[in-house]
């Protein structure tokens, strides 16, 4: 099956939803992101099928660059995960107003062709293209839609922007590097370069700096809590929900299969810079009087876990990692989604403004509280599977990474549990919450349901990534 026509769907829609106008931009993009999602079940039943999911083309003869894209059970899932939430981000902005919303809507589904085309990529000059195209979009989203002061916005954007691109120079430093030394930049030719000790070092740490930027892993996460709060909602879901799973995937294809000796010398460090992250991440939580900003603070710590799990080189830390990028993303969306709820009613951020809210929206009260006790790994959740086999692949390794990286679950049901506390329970609000509206339901019932099937039931997800990780592991621990 031809791969390309996913990305084809995608930049068609783009261009299809910037030309219907504002009026009908977001139902336009709502229908493109549904087909695309359509198209990658379809795919996936290919794949199960025995069907070769790839697409190869010549691009450029000199260098030898090649429009080549392929999908293995891990590019699949990250697949699925793009285009799944991204109707649901869609589908939950439908009760807010846009300026411009052509160019709004047109944006999300660039970002969502640039994502997508960034998981596919079997060229490292293609997938770095990809990857910076993903940039873009983005960057105007928070920019032009984003909230707060206007001059703290932009500081806040540019640093964002500016960051990750210079990040990823050095990632196109070690790509050219590499097409000096294999002759060409397809996935299978870098794989099989040798390298010596010391250029593999050089070419790992180039690889980490783009990746820890964009996941971000401590202390490179600088840009990450401003960005969160000051950009619309939709797209801080795009990016906690989707964009840095782009960081966590590439470690996985791309830097630890390049250069398995720095990866096997450095595990212990970059496990450690994983762990603290989730230490930072919920003791800074703790003190965060913005909704926003906490939740943002959450899922650096929940990243920093799951950047532990892929730096683990055993195949229980990067099936963890693996499910827990999906069960991050589906969670994260979902409260990132809650706090645009509230904001609606009460126009604030502030969790000291509000409070009161459960007896006058129950039913928002009981969704929100699912989605809190999903987010701190509640047994029967998507997130207590992934947490709980990442965190025994880190006991492999040493006792002491388990115990340190299980501060997650403890200290994140603290202030998440005190945050519903202050959010949702307490006297009447003096102020009127409507509960939620069949839109707002809609969307929360859809994140929970996956939370709970794939939290009872995780089979189906195992078994289609689980031969890609092992080809990456064989990569890995081949005869140098």
């Amino acid at each position: 099956m031809n791969v390309s026509v996913l990305l084809i769907i995608l930049l068609v829609g783009a261009f299809a939803t910037y030309f219907a106008g504002d009026k009908l931009a977001s139902k336009v993009a709502l229908l493109f992101s549904l087909v695309a999602f359509g198209l990658s079940i379809a795919l996936l039943n290919s794949y199960n099928a025995g069907e070769n999911i790839s697409f190869f083309k010549y691009w450029i003869n000199k260098p030898a660059i090649a429009y080549s894209l392929t999908a293995d059970g891990l590019s699949l899932i990250m697949l699925l995960l793009t285009t799944a939430l991204t109707p649901l981000i869609i589908y939950s902005s439908f009760e807010n107003e846009y300026k411009n919303a052509k160019s709004f809507y047109a944006l999300i589904l660039f970002m969502s062709f640039a994502m997508t085309g960034t998981f596919l990529a079997s060229d490292g000059l293609l997938y770095y293209i990809f990857w910076e195209l993903s940039l873009i979009p983005i960057y105007f989203i928070a920019l032009i839609w984003g909230n707060g002061d206007v001059e703290e916005r932009k500081k806040a954007v540019v640093k964002f922007f500016i960051y990750t691109l210079a990040g990823s120079l050095f990632m196109l430093i070690a790509f050219v590097y590499l097409y000096q030394k294999a002759g060409s930049f397809l996935i299978a030719d870098l794989y099989n370069v040798k390298l010596s000790r010391v250029e593999q070092f050089w070419i790992f740490w180039a690889f980490f700096l783009a990746y820890a930027i964009k996941i971000p892993i401590i202390p490179f996460h600088t840009w990450q809590a401003k960005v969160y709060q000051k950009a619309p909602t939709v797209g801080t879901m795009l990016l906690s929900g989707i964009m840095l799973k782009m960081g966590l995937y590439s470690v996985l294809r791309w830097q630890i299969p390049v250069t398995p000796i720095a990866s096997k010398t450095y595990l212990p460090i970059l496990i450690g810079f994983g762990i603290a992250g989730v230490i930072y991440g919920s003791i800074v939580a703790l003190r965060q009087k913005d909704l926003k900003k906490l939740l943002a603070y959450s899922s650096l710590a929940h990243v920093g876990l799951i950047a532990a799990g892929c730096y683990t080189l055993n195949i229980d830390g990067l099936r963890g990692a693996v499910l827990q990028m999906l069960a991050h993303g589906f969670v994260v969306v979902g409260l990132f989604f809650a706090a645009e709820i509230i904001f609606r009613r009460y126009e604030t951020r502030t969790i000291a403004d509000m409070g009161g809210i459960r007896s006058q929206a129950p039913k928002f009260a009981s969704l929100f509280m699912i989605l809190v006790l999903a987010s701190v790994a509640l047994p029967t959740t998507f997130n207590f599977i992934g947490e709980f086999t990442v965190l025994y692949s880190l006991s492999q390794i040493n006792i002491w990474f388990a115990l340190l990286g299980g501060t997650t679950i403890i200290l994140g049901a603290y202030y998440m549990l005190k945050m519903y506390q202050q959010v949702m329970l307490g006297e009447t609000n003096a102020r009127v919450f409507a509960d939620v509206s069949f839109h707002e339901t809609l969307v929360l019932v859809i994140i929970i349901a996956v939370i709970f099937i794939f939290g009872l039931y995780p089979r189906p997800i195992n078994n289609l990534i689980t031969p890609a990780l092992d080809q990456i592991l064989r990569t890995l621990f081949r005869i140098q």
